[in-house]
């Protein structure tokens, strides 16, 4: 445990070596400005947590689900260091680094992931998790959408749900798209893009899942979602780049298919340059993201501090400033603890949208596989 005594030498070597996702670590934890510790996480798995000194996680980039505060929050309860990979990896990507890394310890393994709906039971069937319940594991409910809002033995939990929307810059798009259909209008082309790469992506291949609904497909039938890409490609209106935010921003990819809580997220973050509109679409789908502990993670128990972290009441509210659908909404709802100003920030739609559907575990599998092999033979564009 580092001593209290800093000299002046060690002050500034911690100094240089801060960073936005790591603090210098020690019994009592740096805490990162106008940041308070998760008081709810017991103190014996904090210093355990202290003692390993790092969490080490991929495709967790800041700007989704408002991870950026919750590093915050983490480093604010343990002055442990993040270690932060592949930011803009996939859901797939996350999997196979836990695969990749089984028996190593080193810093290319992770210790957690966050990973689109049907990863849940595949990393439970795989036995790339490991058990774990949080202390707000009662409060978090047994179903959300219509589905399993947690694995019954603890080896994930369904955080957080986004519905599927048009995020469109309207300083460059004038007239935004108002529903699917309107995608394959001339006046978009060269506009059109996706979130990532369906064939690995879970956003963007449930992107491609939701088009399904609205040209004739089912929850079992995403073949139909498929066909319209290829008509949007057609048209010349796709853009096989991976939007990002920046992409966004500078009008290269100027309307995106994207969770919610990403459009309204750009839209504060840009304040106004450039103008964002989030647009909901019907039909649509909603779909929860899981987060589980690699079964080989190197640093146990800051997982174990992370889990605790995302599901308590501090970390809920830092969801819902990012637009993300908590899992725990409605018991903070019903015992008054999301601010006024916080509630009166959220779109009406945010509460409202009814349309959105909810494929199972089972139905995403499938939809996944079939475009991770029909997207080339159907669309035939590469995307990256």
């Amino acid at each position: 445990m580092r001593n209290k005594k800093f000299t002046y030498r060690s002050l500034v070597l911690c100094l240089i070596a801060a960073t936005a996702l790591s603090a210098c670590g020690g019994g009592s934890p740096q805490q990162p400005a106008g940041v308070s510790p998760v008081k709810s996480v017991s103190s014996d798995l904090v210093k355990a947590c202290q003692a390993e000194g790092t969490l080490t996680l991929v495709a967790h980039p800041a700007s989704w689900a408002n991870y950026g505060e919750i590093f915050e929050l983490f480093k604010a309860t343990t002055g442990a260091k993040i270690n932060s990979l592949n930011q803009d990896g996939s859901s797939a990507d996350e999997i196979a680094a836990i695969e990749a890394n089984k028996s190593k310890k080193g810093p290319e393994a992770p210790d957690v992931v966050d990973v689109g709906y049907a990863y849940g039971q595949q990393g439970v069937d795989g036995k790339y998790y490991q058990a774990y319940k949080v202390s707000t594991w009662d409060k978090i409910p047994d179903t959300l959408l219509g589905l399993p809002a947690k694995d019954p033995n603890g080896y994930w939990t369904g955080g957080y749900y986004g519905v599927m929307t048009l995020e469109v810059n309207t300083t460059i798009v004038k007239n935004a798209p108002q529903n699917w259909e309107d995608l394959l209008r001339p006046e978009y082309k060269g506009q059109v893009a996706l979130r990532g790469d369906p064939r690995g992506s879970n956003q963007a291949a449930q992107s491609v899942f939701a088009a399904a609904l609205a040209n004739g497909g089912s929850l079992d039938n995403v073949q139909p979602g498929l066909d319209f890409f290829k008509k949007i490609n057609e048209a010349g209106n796709f853009v096989p780049v991976i939007a990002k935010g920046d992409t966004v921003s500078k009008g290269s990819t100027p309307i995106v298919l994207a969770w919610d809580y990403i459009g309204f997220g750009d839209r504060d973050s840009f304040a106004g340059k450039p103008a964002i509109e989030t647009v909901y679409l019907s039909p649509t789908i909603a779909s929860m993201y899981v987060q589980a502990i690699s079964a080989y993670a190197p640093h146990p128990n800051c997982a174990k501090v992370w889990m605790e972290i995302i599901n308590s009441d501090e970390g809920q509210l830092a969801r819902i400033k990012g637009y993300a659908h908590g899992n725990r909404l409605a018991d903070m709802e019903a015992r008054g603890v999301i601010p006024a100003e916080l509630k009166a920030k959220l779109p009406a739609a945010w509460f409202t949208d009814t349309s959105a559907v909810s494929p199972s575990p089972q139905q995403l599998s499938a939809a996944r596989d079939a475009i991770k092999t029909g997207w080339d033979t159907t669309v035939g564009v590469d995307v990256k």
